[in-house]
């Protein structure tokens, strides 16, 4: 379905301003498991939207269909439990790269694991999620 959310699966890829070889090359990301959120599909080009909002083409394969999470503030909370109250497992930076576990219906809150850490992140402090979105 579309949009979704998928992240680069090379260290690698670029974005190109078609889908096709023959469009020039607008940005190359260097950032493996990026979450980026597919919103069209031509062939074996998909057509994406980082978390800056920027968008472009890229192959199909150099998309993976992990789920990964991007910090959008500084100092976002990773709490231990899925409340407000719940003690802090762990500070994050804006633009850790996170893997995206869980997110139960009608939570604010989703599990991720970040760097060996595992808990649980509000939807508004990352990107890579659609709102509502229940993923089990």
């Amino acid at each position: 379905p579309l949009p979704r959310f998928v992240s680069l699966r090379s260290a690698q890829v670029n974005l190109r301003a078609g889908p096709g070889l023959r469009y020039p090359v607008d940005w190359t990301y260097v950032r493996r498991d990026l979450p980026v959120e597919v919103i069209a599909e031509f062939d074996e080009w998909r057509k994406i939207r980082d978390p800056d909002g920027v968008e472009g083409w890229v192959h199909q394969n150099m998309l993976a269909g992990r789920r990964m999470i991007f910090v959008r503030r500084n100092n976002a909370t990773l709490r231990r439990t899925a409340d407000e109250g719940a003690s802090v497992a762990a500070w994050l930076e804006m633009g850790v790269i996170g893997r995206l576990l869980t997110c139960p219906g009608g939570s604010e809150y989703c599990r991720v694991e970040i760097e060996g850490f595992q808990g649980w992140l509000r939807r508004d402090e990352f990107w890579g999620v659609h709102r509502g979105e229940t993923l089990n």
